[in-house]
């Protein structure tokens, strides 16, 4: 080959190697800004791509889209790893995202995993394994460190230059003599005070704490009622042992909306759409079952009126009509009142008020539909009869599902359970009963105008 052909060849693999070098700069920065649209694509491709894909990218890029997939997926994932390649992804993490992806690794994995990360993040995650599921100790992060209150505020700059783990930094925590959680200064003021004040000179106000056990309801009950951007958790003592941070309060809320979803009809609020199936079986059999035992108690009552649907047959034909309109006019209300529960809108106390509400509303739209009902059957049969019958029927069917679908969350609420769980269950019950109760003994009523 002559030396200008030789020249042009190495001018090509030069350039052909700036090409791919810009080409994986510019993917590593989009999965560095992008971790959560990375991770929704990755979410339904299997273990062994989103290996590939993890041992290429940097180790804090790889961890922060690690943290957006359910834990199940990033332990597959990290499974495929090296186990060098798994402790250096597994060490870049929040302990509180960490622990859940390490306890869903095979037992193996997980302890060989484990022996290989420093003591002290070994340490970290197996007491975040400690702490009951949702709790706040589960989704703390224990890399915090407290200040003392008599600490200059020169004294506390020089220890945060100190801090290897650069953390968004809001607040920082002060506890007095005891070691006890006793305030919070605003990054703002310390940067803006005299350096030799005082840090409990900074303290403005109480702080919002929550003890390391509690639940997540406790959670998401201060981030409705504060504007939190870190919640600090404390030991049965006071003392910090851990933050929330805002992305792990945020989190928390989302899975208690979503869980009341799950709750509300029935099933298990443990469940996740990819559990085990015996475990999924666990969970929403009892419900079932219960919600049989009740559709053959509506079935009763139907049962009672059996001569009557005999005589007009007409009336099997409409029993869904008025049961649907009730099932749906009962959830309206329930989902407005637990929403209102879960919120602090109104208080078990209130539940006058709410009846009348829903009284009111079902009576007005009780006679909306009841016109459109009307219209439609007589059309249909051309029976006045029948069109009274069903009309009525439509009103007081509304009104008892609008009182039972507030009642029903009040009442669960008023015994100490979760006004989500199980209520469209125990509300279904009530609607058709009450449907079916207003329309065919309506019906027995005024049996001699439906001839």
């Amino acid at each position: 080959m002559s030396d200008h052909g030789a020249g042009s060849a190495i001018a090509a693999s030069s350039a052909v190697a700036e090409q791919s070098d810009a080409a994986n700069a510019l993917a590593n920065e989009y999965l560095r800004r992008h971790p959560d649209e990375v991770a929704r694509f990755l979410d339904g491709r299997s273990a062994g791509d989103l290996s590939s894909l993890i041992a290429i990218a940097p180790a804090p890029v790889a961890a922060a889209i690690l943290e957006q997939l359910n834990p199940r997926v990033a332990a597959e994932a990290i499974g495929g790893l090296e186990l060098e390649q798994a402790r250096a992804l597994v060490t870049a993490m929040s302990p509180s995202r960490a622990a859940p992806i390490v306890v869903s690794m095979a037992e193996h994995q997980r302890d060989a995993l484990l022996m290989r990360l420093d003591p002290g993040i070994t340490k970290e995650i197996r007491e975040q394994l400690s702490f009951p599921a949702e709790s706040a100790g589960a989704l703390m992060d224990a890399r915090i460190s407290a200040f003392s209150a008599e600490m200059t505020v020169d004294d506390a700059l020089r220890k945060m230059r100190t801090f290897k783990e650069k953390r968004d930094i809001n607040n920082i925590y002060i506890q007095d003599a005891n070691g006890r959680l006793v305030g919070a200064a605003p990054l703002g003021e310390i940067a803006t005070a005299t350096p030799e004040t005082r840090l409990r000179e900074l303290i403005r106000g109480s702080t919002p704490m929550v003890h390391a056990n509690a639940p997540r309801e406790e959670i998401v009950e201060f981030l409705n009622t504060n504007r939190l951007q870190t919640l600090p958790v404390v030991d049965s003592e006071s003392r910090l042992i851990g933050v929330i941070r805002y992305r792990e309060l945020v989190d928390a809320a989302e899975s208690q909306a979503t869980m009341s979803l799950q709750t509300l009809v029935g099933a298990g609020k443990d469940e996740k759409a990819l559990s085990p199936i015996l475990f999924s079986v666990r969970q929403r059999l009892p419900w079932l079952e219960i919600n049989l035992a009740t559709a053959f108690l509506a079935a009763t009552v139907v049962g009672l009126f059996e001569d009557t649907i005999a005589r007009f047959t007409a009336l099997a034909v409409l029993l869904p009509v008025v049961a649907g309109q009730s099932g749906n006019a009962g959830m309206q209300a329930l989902g407005v009142t637990v929403r209102g529960l879960a919120l602090r809108e109104i208080r078990v106390t209130a539940w006058p008020r709410l009846i009348w509400k829903e009284a009111s509303v079902g009576i007005l739209n009780g006679v909306a539909i009841s016109l459109t009902t009307m219209l439609g059957v007589f059309v249909w049969s051309h029976n006045f009869g029948l069109v009274l019958v069903i009309g009525l029927a439509m009103i007081l069917a509304m009104i008892i599902a609008g009182i039972c679908g507030a009642m029903v969350p009040i009442v669960l609420k008023a015994l100490g359970q979760d006004p989500a769980t199980s209520s469209s269950i125990v509300l279904t019950t009530f609607t058709d009963c009450g449907g079916f109760l207003s329309f065919l003994g309506l019906a027995t009523l005024f049996s001699s105008l439906l001839q």
